[in-house]
């Protein structure tokens, strides 16, 4: 699971409850993936990655003026 993105940046990665790191953008996602045992994920379209708060692309909380 890859957290919503906090207001100073960033977004917490889990996978069966324990925290992998804070990732910054997509290859962080994937270093913490690997480090995992899990290679070669697409991030944009696996089901193994649940994406909250926004897909790939989004890494900075919204402030109410862009939604």
């Amino acid at each position: 699971m890859v957290g919503r993105p906090s207001p100073s940046g960033g977004r917490r990665v889990r996978a069966d409850g324990e925290i992998l790191g804070l990732a910054y953008g997509p290859r962080d996602v994937a270093e913490f993936l690997r480090r995992a045992g899990l290679e070669d994920i697409d991030l944009e379209t696996s089901d193994l990655i649940e994406w909250r708060g926004g897909g790939p692309d989004v890494w900075w909380e919204q402030s109410r003026h862009e939604r």
